[in-house]
């Protein structure tokens, strides 16, 4: 599901709607660890895109997640090259790597900065500026909901089922496919392979318990 912004992030980056980039995103810690390289879109609500309805469930209510804005770009590196050869102002070198529109509302916050050519700037707050841009973290207030749901997480343990053709190990008979499953396939098509493949498998369980078969299975 997409995310919301919090409050404090509204009145930054709310007016961002229709922005989108490639991001490294990441919630949780250890083996609750969760990450994923996809494009993220800015809305005026909050995050959605790939990357933000990927995250979504794995996010918990109450923690951030974090975003580096440029994966695969080193921005510390850039601008500090840049400061060597370059007149240009910071924000004019940062649209290089990132969308225009972020980097002026990135730099709202520090107007020393936005004002700064390269050549004029320390070292360190150029590193710290990168550094921040790769680390972005934001705490969502919420998600969505339902109605802008692409897939729900939860369902009948699939400890609780026979493998092979999904039938409840307590009461024979039952059989449970599908999303009704806790299985949460990633987007890209993977909650319909999961949703054909079981329902096939239940099937031609079902048609050998009955002595027939399943046309094209």
């Amino acid at each position: 599901m997409p995310l919301l912004w919090p409050g404090s992030a509204v009145e930054t980056f709310g007016a961002l709607a229709g922005v989108s980039l490639p991001v490294r995103i990441a919630t949780g810690t250890g083996a609750a660890r969760a990450e994923f390289l996809e494009d993220l879109l800015f809305t005026h609500r909050g995050l959605s895109g790939p990357a933000a309805l990927q995250i979504s469930s794995y996010w918990q209510p109450g923690t951030e997640i974090r975003v580096d804005l440029a994966p695969g770009i080193d921005l510390g590196t850039t601008l500090l090259d840049a400061k060597r050869s370059s007149t240009r102002h910071v924000g004019a070198a940062l649209a290089d790597s990132l969308p225009r529109r972020l980097v002026e509302a990135w730099l709202e916050s520090t107007p020393a900065l936005r004002e700064c050519r390269l050549a004029d700037c320390r070292d360190r707050e150029l590193i710290d500026l990168a550094a921040g841009l790769h680390a972005w973290q934001v705490a969502p207030s919420g998600t969505e909901g339902y109605r802008k749901a692409e897939v729900t997480v939860g369902g009948v343990d699939t400890r609780g089922l026979d493998s092979r053709n999904f039938e409840s190990r307590r009461v024979p008979g039952l059989h449970f496919i599908g999303e009704v499953v806790d299985v949460t396939g990633w987007l890209g098509g993977y909650n319909f392979q999961w949703a054909w493949a079981s329902a096939a498998a239940c099937a031609k369980a079902l048609a050998v318990n009955c002595g027939s078969s399943v046309p094209g299975l």
